[in-house]
């Protein structure tokens, strides 16, 4: 492959002759009312599965922690995705929603998960956590959550330089 020199707007660039562009072209499926709940409800339900996969498999190692984003990336593919339409941006929203939904339903104790989590815990034994346990959960939630953040920031700060 031979560079070559070539002016974009007041600028010199090299290129190399490769291009990947994303597809500006999206297929628009329309629904009825009562089509259009169940397609939602599966597609809802496909995307759920997808992102609850993918945090299994860094869980257990088989997917880099790399793959873990912060408000930095996240913000960069927000715009990319309103540049391509409405309807990239639509649905990268609705990923972020449901990937944060799933997010805040783990067993973290700090999150609404854990206090799922200190309810059926509440409910098999009979009686409420203990005070102590319930403040020593919050500090490992706590914990949890901001290793989660700092590695977040972390891969958003290493993607800036790349």
């Amino acid at each position: 492959v031979q560079p070559r020199e070539a002016v974009q707007g007041e600028r010199r660039v090299w290129q190399l002759g490769i291009l990947a562009q994303l597809p500006r072209d999206t297929v628009l499926l329309r629904y009825g009312p009562l089509a259009a709940v169940p397609a939602a409800l599966a597609q809802t339900w496909q995307m759920s599965r997808d992102v609850t996969g993918m945090l299994w498999r860094m869980v257990t190692g088989q997917a880099s922690l790399k793959n873990i984003s912060g408000p930095i990336t996240i913000a960069r593919v927000a715009n990319g995705s309103a540049n391509l339409g409405p309807a990239w941006f639509l649905s990268f929203l609705a990923i972020l929603s449901l990937s944060l939904c799933i997010m805040n339903l783990l067993p973290i104790p700090v999150l609404d998960g854990g206090h799922l989590l200190y309810s059926f815990s509440e409910l098999v034994r009979g009686s409420p956590v203990g005070e102590r346990a319930l403040v020593a959960g919050q500090y490992v939630g706590l914990a949890l959550l901001a290793g989660l953040m700092g590695l977040a920031f972390y891969n958003d700060i290493l993607r800036l330089g790349s």
